[in-house]
């Protein structure tokens, strides 16, 4: 039996789009922890709807993620005053 390529198998559970928007590195950056967020809330709710945390639990770990984002936003200057 051949070893899976650890590359694939990193592509399989953290996928990546292409980014289509203007070309900017803030841009970019922001685009990476946006998918990096879509791909931590789809395992929290996973994780939820499975009985492996509780909602309370589950709210809190999104919340935290969402603050994170905020501060991503904010610090990239993304956006100017616009709340996300």
């Amino acid at each position: 039996m051949t070893q899976p390529n650890s590359q694939d198998k990193n592509s399989f559970l953290y996928p990546r789009s292409r980014y289509y928007g203007k070309f900017q590195p803030e841009n970019l950056v922001f685009n990476a922890n946006l998918q990096e967020f879509s791909q931590k809330i789809s395992y929290i709710t996973g994780l939820e709807t499975g009985g492996k945390l509780s909602q309370e639990e589950a709210y809190q770990q999104i919340k935290s993620l969402w603050k994170e984002l905020k501060h991503s936003k904010k610090q990239l200057s993304i956006g100017g005053n616009k709340e996300i």
